[in-house]
């Protein structure tokens, strides 16, 4: 059925009688059914587009009707047949239905090329709504303008270029239509100059409207950064950065009512919890510096009041604000404004060491020493202070001759902050302590060493008995120091107990002589790790050279030689220095048997497996030579021939 249908159709195109072929096309698709159609469909369309005018375009309604998804093939053929309404009116159903994402783009193509066909349609009114929907605003701005520009309106498509720059809100829009804005602008300077010219050439006097026309697009020019400021902050009115480039544009102008301006725009419309590209602190901060370059004093602190009592993101902005407001009182010498300023700071911001540092440093430069002190105390009270403010409360009262204030305030400071933190401040506090006493108490002296002692970790205690012990051999007995060095060395961490033993011979042999070092060294070495045990051996055969005991020395070298440990070049030294024959020998001996026993290189066991195996093969082929060669005669053997049997 459809083949007969087909073939009857294109029979008919190809006669002369156009409406008798229109016939027998409908006649086919109201008799085939709907799954059919689309073999009859291509043939129409191509009689349709052969034959064009109202003809084609009631076909391709048809047909579009019938297939809505196929209307780019109706919406080109409008395009190229120069029939702009209906291409207009079939885009504007494509962007009701939502089919089509450039539709709108193509629309304004439209519209700004071919005014006059599209002029039945109210283009306004659809660009507009264009616009709302935020479909590529810069373009339907542009080409609203250039319709009416084509259409010859002048007026109307400046005005609609002045609403386009104040209501885009992207950066692309806003380019897009200050481009064309400017375009347009420059297009009526030139226009101007031709008919200036022709005025010039007929003699005629010049008007105004050239100037006019130049200050126009003068004005525009200047406005750019200030519109592209506009955008930016439509875009985000939260954007500090934004506010404050804003007030830069200003300043460039000069003009202070525009910055007062900006500044309260901006500290009244950005929400600090939504602030970007900064803080609203900063803000504040800018509007009161304004004031405070040019010394308004009063100006600047109307705005920093406000500021430390406006909403703020956090505590750390009213501490930033704070801060400022007062160093720019002690800069200009104000101090006891700037106190005021900070006793109302630590009221609102009670825990921030920022505040009581400015105010500490400020009560020590102007102040008494009474307030000063109430402000480290209340410090210490809140808890929040470091070591380092332990430490230059302790030295104010030092300097002031509160000696034990001062010791106070370490013991206070040791009580709060825990290991490691501890250790710092017991050494700063001890090396104080002995300073200002040195050995008036030394009793009081010991037991602050064996209090800093006894809850000291190891890791952190070697510093307290090195001090420990010098003061000792200062102030006290000899003795008495190295029983402080001898505990060092077993109250010191793993890994430091190698250095102490040496610090303890040495000091051993400087305040009881050389040979008082035996002692310290073999306990050293009993106590020692192989590794740490064979350095202790070699400082301890040097400590035997020096007194002349060879022979001791070279048995510490033995003893030391099983441990594993390369020590073979300062034996080597040693015996050639002191030893002789038997001893070079008994040196190389000891080496070799050590080696042998130590020996792990991956070469070395290479090369003795194959030495093993090249043995066992010249033991196995002398084993097969001896089994092939004759053995010796037996007499007793009888000769017996076969003839004989």
């Amino acid at each position: 059925m459809p083949r007969i249908w087909i073939m009857y159709t294109g029979l008919m195109t190809r006669q002369p009688d156009v409406s008798a072929a229109r016939r027998v096309f409908d006649r086919a698709l109201r008799a085939l059914p709907v799954t059919q159609h689309l073999r009859v469909w291509p043939t129409y369309l191509r009689f349709a587009r052969r034959v064009g005018g109202i003809v084609a375009e009631r076909v391709y309604a048809r047909y579009v009707q019938m297939w809505p998804d196929r209307a780019e093939e109706f919406i080109a053929w409008c395009v190229a047949q120069g029939r702009w309404a209906e291409a207009s009116r079939r885009l504007i159903v494509e962007i009701d239905s939502g089919r089509s994402g450039s539709a709108w783009r193509r629309l304004a193509q439209i519209m700004r090329a071919q005014p006059e066909a599209v002029a039945e349609l109210r283009v306004e009114a659809i660009l507009r709504d264009g616009i709302a929907r935020g479909r590529g605003a810069g373009e339907l701005w542009t080409a609203l303008a250039a319709h009416f520009v084509a259409r010859g309106l002048v007026e109307q498509a400046r005005d609609i270029y002045e609403e386009a720059v104040v209501k885009v809100d992207s950066v692309k829009d806003f380019a897009m239509v200050f481009d064309a804005y400017a375009a347009f602008e420059e297009a009526g300077v030139a226009a101007a100059l031709e008919s200036e010219a022709e005025r010039v050439a007929k003699g005629k006097a010049g008007d105004l409207m050239m100037d006019l026309k130049l200050l126009r697009l003068e004005r525009l020019m200047d406005r750019r950064p200030f519109l592209a400021s506009d955008v930016v902050l439509r875009q985000n009115p939260h954007s500090v950065a934004a506010w404050l480039k804003r007030v830069s544009l200003w300043r460039e102008k000069n003009d202070e009512a525009r910055i007062v301006e900006t500044f309260e725009d901006a500290v009244l419309r950005v929400v600090p919890a939504k602030a970007s590209g900064g803080s609203v602190a900063e803000l504040w901060l800018a509007y009161a510096e304004y004031f405070g370059a040019s010394n308004r004093a009063k100006e600047y602190r109307d705005v920093m009041d406000r500021a430390v009592a406006a909403p703020l993101g956090s505590k750390e902005e009213l501490v930033d604000l704070y801060v400022a407001y007062a160093e720019s009182e002690l800069k200009g010498g104000n101090i006891e404004s700037a106190r005021r300023v900070l006793t109302r700071a630590t009221a609102h911001t009670a825990k921030s060491l920022r505040v009581w540092a400015l105010l500490i440093d400020l009560e020590e430069g102007a102040g008494s020493v009474a307030a000063t002190r109430a402000a480290y105390d209340r410090v210490l009270e809140l808890r929040i202070a470091t070591p380092q403010t332990i430490v230059d409360y302790a030295q104010f009262l030092e300097d002031h001759s509160f000696f034990e204030d001062s010791f106070r305030v370490f013991e206070r400071g040791i009580s709060v902050f825990g290991y490691p933190v501890a250790i710092d401040l017991w050494n700063v506090y001890l090396a104080r302590f002995v300073k200002r006493y040195a050995g008036e108490k030394l009793e009081r002296t010991r037991d602050l060493f064996e209090q800093a002692l006894s809850g000291c970790p190891a890791a952190y205690a070697q510093s307290i008995f090195l001090a420990y012990g010098r003061v000792e051999e200062e102030y006290g007995l000899a003795r008495r120091a190295l029983r402080v060095y001898e505990r060092a060395t077993q109250g010191v961490a793993r890994e430091k107990k190698l250095e102490m033993f040496k610090y303890y011979a040495a000091k051993t042999a400087e305040l009881l002589g050389l040979p008082a070092t035996r002692a310290v060294y073999e306990r050293g070495i009993a106590e020692l790790g192989d590794k740490d045990a064979v350095a202790l051996v070699l400082d301890y055969a040097k400590t035997e050279c020096r007194l002349a005991e060879i022979d001791r020395a070279r048995a510490l070298y033995q003893y030391a030689a099983p441990m594993g440990v390369d020590m073979w070049a300062v034996w080597h030294e040693f015996e050639v220095q002191h030893g002789n024959e038997d001893t070079f020998k008994e040196m190389l001996r000891v080496k070799r048997s050590v080696q042998a026993k130590f020996n792990t290189d991956p070469k070395r066991l290479a090369a003795l497996e194959v030495e093993k195996q090249a043995q066992r093969a010249a033991a196995l082929a002398a084993m097969q030579v001896d089994d092939s060669a004759p053995g010796p005669a037996n007499p007793d053997a009888l000769d017996i021939d076969d003839d004989d049997l």
